[in-house]
């Protein structure tokens, strides 16, 4: 057994995506909360030395000027994609900040050159607290994958998806494929968020994360046949237990905002994640720095479902 180290610390919810090029791309959550960085290498391991970019940067007023989150670079369509949430100031209405979620573009072929280009706001047709879009492709349509606040239901945010007509705008209605309901999903507060997806065995998984961002925070896993009409909610199966979550013993705690990535030799599914390493948090957890980014090999059982076992275990 391997017991692991931070790949990248002090970064939270990141995302490593492995392009055509042969490059790995990386932008996460900066504990200022101030820019989208991103950095590439050829190899996972030499993503913590890379150069910083500093790709878009929050302006000094107006809707999106505060608390830029969960960056996630994405290539759609032929040019490069960055989207994250962000809001008008740090005043809390309703218990919530009041994030809206948005979209950079940069048709460069390598994404640390040229020029980022604001999309604007991504519309759901719901004007509440949104964050942590992700995108994927399915049979050739582009889907839209993110958490937002339905005032009709109690909690922080579900879990939402559409088609997109565009990479910067939806072609569709929102559809909730789940809301915070067993108890290690409402531990401090009732969340869902952080989706992201693999495909694999003749499957489209989806993880996410719930509950609050100490060491109460863990992974759920929701899964849908590959032939299944992914805007249906009732062709996802969302599991009952957590799939990863605290391990105290080797102290790693609040596992969760992970997205997916290949291995050198393109096949193997690496799981990056964020965890703390320790519990004694003064203040609200927000604006703790110390969420570190965290890189294990998924496993798979013979059923053709992932194993994410515990979050210090290779």
């Amino acid at each position: 057994m391997q017991i692991l180290t931070p790949l990248i610390e002090q970064r939270a919810d990141p995302f490593i995506y492995k392009h055509s090029d042969g490059y790995y791309y990386f932008t996460a959550s900066v504990p200022e909360y101030d820019r989208i960085e991103v950095r590439r290498a050829r190899t996972i391991a030499e993503l913590p030395g890379a150069p910083a970019v500093d790709a878009w940067r929050k302006p000094d007023s107006g809707p999106y000027s505060e608390l830029l989150w969960a960056p996630e670079i994405h290539f759609n369509q032929g040019a490069w994609y960055v989207y994250f949430a962000a809001a008008p100031s740090r005043e809390i209405k309703h218990k919530l900040f009041q994030h809206r979620m948005y979209a950079v573009r940069n048709t460069n072929p390598n994404p640390l050159d040229g020029k980022w280009e604001f999309m604007g706001q991504i519309d759901t047709g719901i004007d509440t607290f949104c964050l942590d879009a992700s995108t994927f492709t399915h049979d050739g349509v582009l889907y839209y994958l993110w958490a937002q606040k339905d005032e009709a239901i109690e909690g922080n945010s579900n879990l939402y998806i559409a088609p997109m007509a565009t990479p910067w705008q939806l072609g569709g209605p929102p559809v909730m494929l789940s809301k915070p309901e067993f108890d290690w999903e409402i531990r401090g507060f009732r969340v869902n968020e952080g989706p992201s997806v693999i495909k694999r065995n003749g499957r489209i998984f989806i993880s996410y994360s719930a509950s609050a961002t100490d060491e109460n925070y863990a992974m759920g896993l929701l899964w849908a046949d590959e032939n299944a009409d992914l805007l249906d909610p009732a062709c996802w199966t969302k599991l009952a237990e957590p799939v990863l979550q605290t391990c105290y013993e080797h102290g790693i705690y609040g596992p969760g905002h992970n997205s997916f990535t290949y291995g050198e030799d393109g096949d193997t599914v690496m799981l990056v994640y964020h965890a703390r390493t320790y519990t004694e948090i003064v203040g609200d957890p927000l604006w703790n720095p110390d969420r570190h980014t965290f890189v294990k090999p998924l496993r798979w059982d013979e059923q053709g479902m992932p194993v994410f076992g515990r979050p210090s275990i290779a």
